[in-house]
């Protein structure tokens, strides 16, 4: 074969063409195929990435990291499978959709464009996107059987998902039930955990003054930065173990936590200096310090002593249905609360049952009724009386002005916090008490922190370390969505007698 001359300059483009040309001969495959065939097994199962676009620089470095390992085991004699993986499926395809289309919410897609028409359109975004992302791939140079890849939205795929949740079923490990969770209005469903982000936003931060039963000018000072949750209060949580201290300040009394008592009232004494000018000359000014006291400490308790005092509901005349729940022994008490802190607020929680895990727990042990008076859309229910329709995080703004006029507003403020939104549509989500079907994960959490200890871990901080303590802190797995285009939940319930078929 003649020797043929160099280019005199690198062209790039010819030069991967011509290379790529070359490894995907099949005469080429069939050699190197041939010499691998005797080789030990080495099995690769793509993390498939998503198909909601073209591939950018954290995907492609992905896949180059996975290639490069691949090569490396096959150059050591392995005999590779290489099969690629596409996510097809859930919300983020939905989200892109819904922007094609020019779809607003949820309920246009079921009122206006028809679930089928919406499921159809997500179908074919996924596959155009599999189809461009494996051509990027492919240029990119990256070596997987592009040709028998697996597919979230492949009917055999959807079968081990429906298998799974089948053995699941049969280990006592799928249970639906009604919780609090993170809830993206906006998609109109539940999300995990790891479809939140966190965004710096500006919320309200406002003390209310809840009106102690049977004494006269007296409150419980409270704190929260969810004003929208209000409608939903039906207790009020102490630390049973903090000090409190009744606090006599402008003809009104207050009851808050001692250690927090300054940063809400401000300094009990407040100095006031007069300055006197001398009178002769080389004589030093007079400084007359006079002592003025802001507030006076009446007792201090602890936190057990307040445990089931009651309170007047602060918006009895905007939501009426609290007055039947006053009926009950638990609402609109002072309960017991091991969440209760003193970084911040008054050291008592207000707890809304419905719309905190924390506060639900607090329910549930207490029988206090899951009062949640909001719907999939984040809209105030009629259950909400004055504020229905509404949607929830708009009425902050009404609902303080409910609480002035009524002169039940110690101070209002704002904060910048963290605040977590959908990842998908960044909407900021709320918390509602609803019914969702769950993986119990924490029945096995154990078992799958021992198999992580018995992995050798390459750097060893990424297992010991970061997915250690992911899958110990790891909660019940919410797998079921409120939305259309994903795998559907195989699990029929007899409407006579509560039996589940999965």
């Amino acid at each position: 074969m003649p020797i043929q001359e160099a280019d005199k300059s690198y062209d790039h483009d010819k030069i991967e063409k011509k290379v790529q040309k070359f490894w995907k001969e099949e005469e080429t495959f069939k050699k190197v195929n041939e010499l691998r065939e005797k080789g030990p097994k080495y099995s690769f199962l793509d993390g498939p990435p998503y198909c909601s676009g073209k591939i950018h620089l954290g995907t492609a470095w992905n896949k180059v990291i996975k290639d490069s390992y691949l090569r490396f085991k096959s150059m050591n004699g392995f005999s590779l499978r290489r099969q690629a993986g596409w996510d097809m499926h859930g919300l983020p395809i939905e989200n892109k959709v819904e922007h094609l289309m020019g779809i607003q919410s949820k309920q246009e897609i079921e009122e206006t464009i028809g679930i089928a028409a919406f499921v159809d359109k997500c179908r074919e975004f996924a596959i155009e996107n599999k189809i461009a992302m494996e051509q990027e791939f492919d240029q990119l140079g990256v070596w997987m059987d592009w040709d028998d890849p697996y597919m979230t939205l492949d009917p055999q795929y959807m079968e081990s998902s429906w298998w799974t949740l089948k053995r699941a079923n049969e280990q006592d490990l799928l249970v639906n039930d009604q919780r609090v969770i993170s809830w993206c209005p906006h998609c109109g469903t539940a999300l995990a955990a790891a479809e939140i982000e966190y965004e710096e936003k500006v919320d309200p931060s406002i003390f209310i003054k809840f009106p102690v039963r049977g004494e006269e000018n007296t409150y419980f000072l409270v704190w929260t930065t969810t004003p929208w949750t209000l409608p939903a209060n039906m207790a009020i949580c102490a630390n049973p173990e903090f000090d409190y201290v009744y606090v006599s300040k402008d003809g009104e009394t207050y009851i808050l936590a001692e250690n927090l008592m300054e940063s809400v009232l401000g300094k009990q004494v407040k100095i006031h200096k007069t300055k006197i000018p001398a009178e002769k000359e080389g004589e030093e000014d007079k400084i007359i310090e006079e002592k003025e006291v802001m507030y006076e400490v009446i007792k201090t308790v602890k936190g057990e002593d307040l445990i089931g005092m009651s309170y007047d509901y602060i918006l009895a005349d905007e939501v009426p249905i609290h007055a039947e729940f006053d009926e009950l022994d638990a609402v609109h008490t002072v309960l017991a609360g091991d969440h209760v802190e003193l970084g911040e607020g008054t050291g008592l929680v207000h707890t809304a049952p419905g719309h905190g895990p924390d506060d639900f727990e607090v329910g549930q042990a207490n029988n206090i009724p899951i009062f949640c008076p909001v719907g999939e859309d984040g809209c105030f229910t009629e259950e909400a009386g004055k504020y229905d329709t509404k949607f929830t995080k708009d009425e902050n703004t009404q609902i303080i002005k409910d609480l002035e006029d009524k002169g039940l507003m110690y101070r209002s403020e704002t904060i910048e916090h963290r605040y977590g939104v959908c990842w998908r549509c960044k909407t900021p989500i709320i918390y509602r008490a609803t019914k969702q079907w769950f993986l119990k994960v924490t029945d096995i959490k154990q078992k799958m922190l021992d198999e992580i200890d018995r992995v050798e871990w390459v750097p060893k901080w990424a297992g010991e370390g970061r997915f250690h303590d992911w899958v110990d802190n790891a909660r019940d797995w919410t797998i079921s969505r409120q939305r259309y285009w994903g795998i559907p939940i195989p699990i029929w319930e007899c409407p006579d007698c509560g039996e589940l078929k999965v």
